[in-house]
């Protein structure tokens, strides 16, 4: 059952992979069938003509004196395929061309051009034979020719039909003239004993007796050349075809455009089967975890001359920062003032960004939000924040003057000051990178501190470290009422997911969810959100 089950997602996973960009395969698919059409048409048209000759295999004798018929000996198997291929065949058929005023000059000169390559090449295409015979060798040959027209089709086929005819028969004139050498050899032998002058009569008579019958054979089988005749003859003579054989563009085209598609869906496929990103909802659920937003891709150049809260605020993320924001309070509905750490799988995936918008959308609803920057290797919430607001102003959170950054504020709670970054919105710093920021993590009292800041916020954000990168967010996670863990869209990994849920879960924190950061606008569409209609090119 559960082998059923995990057959079923991943067939799920592989069509959604499919679906994604079935698009983009369609539209190579149908460029390319068009490109294949327009590249048939233009290519030179090809007629076909084909005539059949029976084969008829058995027995016949060398030669035969008194008789009206001289047949060649039967045919070996495969020798027809041989001779239609050799100087035998080819030559006459070439000489044949040369004179036929039939075609035209440029035609004939590449009909005849073509035929010596490929006699040269043993690859005949110009001409070609089949057959279909009995184990006697008995049956159909089929002679095809092409040409650039259809009355050249024809006309090439049954000069090459001829050009083997004649040579069968050229295998019985083989024999009749082997015939003729013996005659004409004996006649001269009986010639020079008559010559010879110690004969008697009855000797002599017998010489002139032999003479005559031997110039009588000769005779006879001269007269038999007329007669000669091979294995093969014409069953039928070729004709003009109707149609070309090629260019077929449309037939082309669709089957161009159907190899690109399957091949399209294959890699595709296969892609998806060795990738295996988080793209969508379905991509976490399959993973047993929930998605809470998906959050869209934002300008790259918005990002450097606006900054983080700015660009999300021009690019309109509201309905799908407050999707988000919604999503945390009715996980928090019985917390109150809770802390929330967003970490991520590997650096990179905008976490920090995304704590920022958060706290932006959290401070436009009328909440005080507290940021605390807990990346202490890399922290990066001051530099988020300094292109917003260039006016910011330290602000007094606990005790009197005191620590500015959250790798001092762990040690020393009661004393700290926040930069006030916007209304309702206040950013402890991680101040300088530190190299042992586990050891300083694990000496701190973070419950403590987070107890006492707390209470003059109605949520505070934990920017944490990732979590298969460091072990800090397992420390701090620990303190806090739910982890927010961020994948990017298309670059997270489906293992990395796992490996950061086995994490948590060793460690014992609350993964609330997961959000799905940098995501494409078509992904966006399909959860709902309505965004500005500006069009995405340049993307972080």
């Amino acid at each position: 059952m559960e082998d059923r089950m995990e057959q079923e997602i991943d067939l799920s996973v592989l069509w959604r992979g499919i679906q994604r960009r079935l698009g983009w395969i369609v539209a190579v698919s149908v460029v390319l069938a068009l490109a294949v059409y327009l590249w048939s048409r233009s290519q030179p048209t090809v007629y076909e003509a084909s005539s059949s000759i029976i084969a008829s295999n058995t027995q016949g004798q060398d030669g035969i004196l008194g008789s009206a018929l001289v047949k060649a000996p039967p045919l070996p198997d495969g020798a027809v395929s041989q001779a239609i291929q050799s100087t035998l065949v080819i030559g006459p058929l070439v000489q044949a061309l040369q004179r036929e005023s039939l075609f035209s000059i440029a035609e004939r000169a590449r009909l005849v051009a073509s035929l010596q390559k490929e006699l040269r090449e043993q690859k005949l295409k110009t001409i070609g034979l089949t057959s279909r015979l009995d184990p006697n060798g008995n049956g159909i040959y089929t002679v095809t020719a092409q040409s650039r027209t259809a009355q050249g089709a024809e006309r090439l086929a049954n000069l090459a039909t001829t050009a083997l005819l004649n040579w069968d028969s050229g295998r019985a004139l083989l024999n009749i003239e082997k015939a003729k050498a013996g005659f004409r050899a004996q006649l001269f032998q009986v010639e020079r004993q008559i010559a010879a002058a110690a004969q008697t009569s009855v000797e002599r008579q017998t010489l002139i007796t032999r003479r005559a019958t031997t110039q009588d054979n000769l005779a006879q089988v001269t007269i038999l050349e007329t007669s000669a005749t091979g294995v093969l003859s014409l069953l039928s003579a070729a004709v003009q075809p109707l149609a070309p054989l090629s260019p077929k563009p449309f037939r082309n085209a669709v089957l161009a455009g159907l190899l690109v598609l399957l091949m399209g869906v294959g890699l595709v496929a296969l892609q998806t089967i060795l990738d295996r990103t988080i793209r969508s909802e379905d991509d976490l659920l399959v993973l047993n975890v929930a998605t809470l937003g998906v959050i869209p891709r934002l300008r790259k150049r918005d990002i450097v001359f606006s900054g983080i809260v700015r660009a999300a605020r021009q690019a309109g993320l509201y309905e799908a920062v407050g999707f988000l924001r919604v999503n945390l309070l009715t996980a928090f509905q019985n917390q109150s003032h809770p802390v929330l750490m967003i970490s991520s799988t590997a650096p990179g995936e905008g976490k920090s960004s995304l704590t920022a918008t958060l706290a932006d959308g959290f401070a436009s609803s009328g909440q005080r939000v507290l940021i605390v920057d807990a990346d202490l290797r890399r922290g990066t919430q001051a530099e988020v924040w300094q292109k917003f607001s260039q006016e910011s102003q330290w602000q007094q959170l606990s005790g009197v003057g005191g620590v500015r950054t959250s790798q001092e504020a762990f040690g020393e709670p009661a004393n700290v000051q926040v930069l006030r970054t916007e209304e309702n919105v206040d950013v402890l710093p991680a101040g300088p990178s530190v190299q042992d920021s586990l050891g300083l993590l694990n000496k701190a009292d973070i419950g403590a501190a987070l107890t006492l800041w707390r209470q003059k916020y109605d949520i505070i954000l934990i920017d944490s470290a990732p979590l298969l990168a460091l072990a800090d967010g397992l420390v701090v996670g620990a303190h806090t009422d739910g982890v927010l863990m961020v994948t990017e869209f298309g670059k997270t990994s489906a293992q990395a997911v796992k490996g950061a849920i086995r994490r948590a879960d060793r460690a014992g924190l609350k993964i609330l969810g997961f959000v799905i950061n940098k995501a494409e606008r078509q992904r966006e569409d399909s959860y709902g959100y309505e965004y500005s209609p500006r069009k995405i090119s340049e993307t972080v």
